[in-house]
């Protein structure tokens, strides 16, 4: 069963046309890799799924529910995606404690917690993507990098989502808390069951964490296959250029490295 279907979505500004035709089938506890260059519409495809970019036409369904319009319905489906950003600094109010942001995402439940049910929840959380949560009350400028977007993870994770969309999310730190981000994921998508669509240029990275891989290009989805069988002989010539140009010491792909 998919958990989120994506059916020929249209993304427009103005009169021009960033997302055009594209349909995606995320099957319930995978992930799906989605990627692409820059200005390919893959964040625009995210920020359509929460709600947060205009949808010219067609639907984005969760369990078979449209998430699309203003309908109780639809509001409680894209309550079920989270989505953690590409910059855990801009994304965190600076002035409030990294317990109070996470207790936010608590809000998208839909349930009424006690002030005690809030803070258990907070070192609950806290602790799922190993940091202590002795340093709730601290502010996001007292963590580094990698740590505010484990943060900004727990608070995707307040909301109880089935889907988690990952949105470029290591494409700011350096390789080793890449690493710790990526087994981070793939550790709570497997112990929590969560869909997820993770976001990213980086071909080695979507490599080391997807079950399947879908490639973007002006606005359009232009291959799409299982993930080995896809590196290992990409039918598009831009498949191919991306494979060319990943960064790693000489090697066209070494997962080793990620």
């Amino acid at each position: 069963m998919n958990a989120l279907e994506i059916d020929d979505l249209q993304v427009r500004y103005g009169r021009r046309s960033v997302v055009s035709g594209v349909s995606l089938e995320v099957p319930a506890g995978r992930t799906l890799g989605l990627v692409g260059e820059s200005g390919s519409g893959k964040s625009t495809i995210a920020n359509a799924a929460v709600g947060l970019a205009p949808i010219h036409d067609g639907d984005i369904r969760v369990h078979g529910v449209s998430s699309v319009g203003r309908s109780r319905e639809a509001k409680t489906a894209r309550h079920r995606i989270q989505m953690v950003f590409q910059d855990p600094f801009s994304s965190l109010d600076p002035r409030m404690p990294i317990g109070d942001s996470i207790a936010e995402g608590l809000v998208a439940t839909g349930r009424a917690l006690s002030q005690s049910a809030r803070r258990d929840r907070v070192v609950e959380l806290l602790r799922q993507v190993d940091l202590d949560p002795g340093r709730a009350d601290e502010l996001p400028k007292s963590f580094s990098g990698g740590q505010r977007q484990r943060i900004t993870i727990a608070r995707a994770l307040a909301g109880d989502p089935e889907i988690l969309i990952a949105d470029e999310v290591t494409s700011a730190l350096d390789v080793s808390v890449q690493s710790t981000v990526l087994n981070l994921l793939r550790d709570l998508q497997q112990r929590l069951g969560l869909t997820m669509l993770f976001i990213s240029h980086n071909l080695a990275v979507v490599r080391y964490i997807s079950d399947e891989i879908a490639v973007m290009r002006d606005g359009q989805i232009v291959e799409r296959g299982e993930t080995e069988a896809l590196l290992q002989a990409p039918s598009e010539p831009y498949t191919q250029e991306l494979l060319t140009a990943v960064p790693i010491l000489g090697q066209r792909m070494e997962l080793e490295d990620v």
